[in-house]
């Protein structure tokens, strides 16, 4: 998810000026700078019954608000821009913008120059961005609680149940997986440390 859509938005918002651009940037950025409860609070709203929920589940049966693809979504827009800022300063780059135009004009079509030349060169960031990224969603809490509805067994995540350890005094419990997160957090440092040390251009 963060791959499809992360990426090209990225591209697009470093080739764009425009007013929308400028909306959609803002958008992505929000849960960088917005308490994630009160982000959370407003999808809920959104993407409830009160909001568009009500017409996906009437008429497609389909369901956002306290699910899995709740869940889903709530680590998706935690996690988005964490790709998507250092991607879209990346590709923004005068060096990227001048090897662009030198494969256009050797023929290649815009399409092919986004796969074969801007893409391979902003690998290292897409990698460390698909990893920040990752590790966001893996902590969110506040929006995740809100949408998901950490609904025990369906939509509760790992930081989740470590609040709901403690909240039920289980405090071996919420040790043992603020262990596994700690490992998992190293485990990214360490490949980020490797991919940072590798020179894209």
């Amino acid at each position: 998810m963060f791959l499809l859509i992360g990426v090209p938005l990225a591209f697009w918002l470093s080739r764009s000026k425009g007013f929308i651009s400028k909306l959609v940037s803002f958008l992505v950025t929000l849960p960088l700078v917005f308490p994630p409860v009160a982000l959370g609070y407003i999808l809920l709203i959104v993407l409830g019954r009160a909001g568009i929920g009500s017409v996906l589940e009437e008429y497609m049966g389909f369901r956002i608000v306290f699910s899995q693809t709740g869940v889903f979504l709530a680590a998706f827009v935690a996690g988005l821009p964490m790709l998507v800022r250092p991607l879209q300063t990346a590709m923004g780059s005068e060096t990227i913008i001048r090897l662009e135009q030198a494969a256009r004009v050797t023929g290649c079509g815009p399409f092919r120059t986004f796969i074969f030349v801007t893409v391979p060169l902003v690998r290292s960031t897409v990698a460390s961005g698909l990893l920040l990224g990752s590790a966001r969603a893996s902590g969110e809490v506040g929006i995740t609680m809100m949408v998901g509805g950490n609904i025990a067994g369906r939509t509760n995540t790992i930081s989740l149940e470590i609040f709901n350890s403690v909240s039920r005094g289980e405090f071996d419990q919420a040790g043992a997986l603020c262990i596994l997160l700690a490992v998992t957090g190293l485990l990214l440092f360490i490949a980020l440390e490797k991919i940072q040390h590798k020179k894209e251009f």
